[in-house]
């Protein structure tokens, strides 16, 4: 198994029901955080840790996603004239990077999207990134995930700190050693009550992983909701291998709910080099 990381599995496929009406009929990846939608975030972070094959899991009603990293030569020879424009419009897919698509037929979870990503896959180890997870981080998380995979040659899950009565909401850890910024780990529990949580150190959207779990994955009964659960095969890989929680080092925004989302927009908002100080005057006059 090589170590070095080439692939990335985005798991776009989910309906978006919490950004309704606004998901009706466009993806919830493709929502802007001010002029840059939540999948090119996550595109960006891994072309950054030098992943080039981008692997979309998609469904129904995410064409955008496929449009949105394609040429679109109409829109460039409208922009001819307007440089700057057209070179926003030719970088959306990092130099370098290949788009792949594959559908996932039927909604069966996290863990059969990831199992979904196989036959492009194969026998190399990978990354996995939920866009619904921006993380502002400098170095960016997966940079950092990746080069510790080269040098431990384990999956690597990214965590972080969360309140105790959010336990229920992630998958969490059992670390062995609470303080330190990348220790093994012993257990890993699918959405714990908070009397029943290990811990509070919770998976956040970010994952290196052996091609190991996609035996584990196929072989994995229906969990919670009846869907296949990438918590449950991680816990089965721990019987096999080492497995590494890592923090994410950076702030992590839940783009997955509305207020996350929110406060996702006015913070890269006010650092926006276009309107971040007219955005950051118009808050201080709103009593912010």
């Amino acid at each position: 198994m090589q170590r070095k990381i080439t692939k990335a599995v985005f798991p776009v496929a989910g309906l978006g029901s919490r950004f309704l009406p606004a998901t009706k009929a466009s993806p919830k990846e493709m929502l802007p955080i001010v002029d840059k939608p939540l999948i090119q975030y996550a595109v960006e972070e891994a072309a950054a840790a030098g992943i080039t094959d981008m692997i979309f899991v998609t469904g129904r009603n995410k064409r955008a996603i496929e449009d949105h990293f394609d040429l679109n030569p109409e829109l460039e020879a409208a922009l001819e004239q307007k440089r700057e424009l057209l070179a926003i419009a030719r970088g959306v897919l990092p130099a370098g990077s290949n788009c792949i698509y594959i559908r996932q037929a039927e909604p069966l979870g996290l863990g059969h999207a990831v199992l979904c990503a196989r036959p492009v896959v194969g026998n190399e180890a990978f990354a996995v990134l939920l866009a619904d997870d921006l993380i502002d981080a400098q170095p960016p998380t997966m940079a950092r995930m990746t080069k510790r995979f080269e040098v431990e040659g384990c999956s690597l899950l990214g965590v972080e700190e969360v309140p105790p009565e959010q336990t229920g909401s992630y998958g969490i850890v059992s670390p062995e050693d609470l303080k330190a910024d990348v220790t093994p780990i012993r257990a890993i529990v699918e959405k714990p009550a908070p009397r029943e949580a290990p811990s509070t150190l919770a998976v956040v959207g970010r994952y290196v992983l052996t091609p190991a779990i996609f035996g584990l994955l196929a072989a994995a009964k229906p969990g919670r909701g009846g869907e296949i659960q990438l918590t449950d095969a991680i816990a089965a890989l721990l019987g096999r291998e080492r497995v590494l929680a890592m923090d994410i080092g950076g702030t992590r925004y839940d783009c997955g709910s509305k207020l996350g989302y929110m406060k996702a927009t006015v913070e890269l908002g006010l650092r926006h080099p276009e309107i971040g100080g007219a955005f950051g005057e118009f808050l201080k006059r709103r009593g912010r």
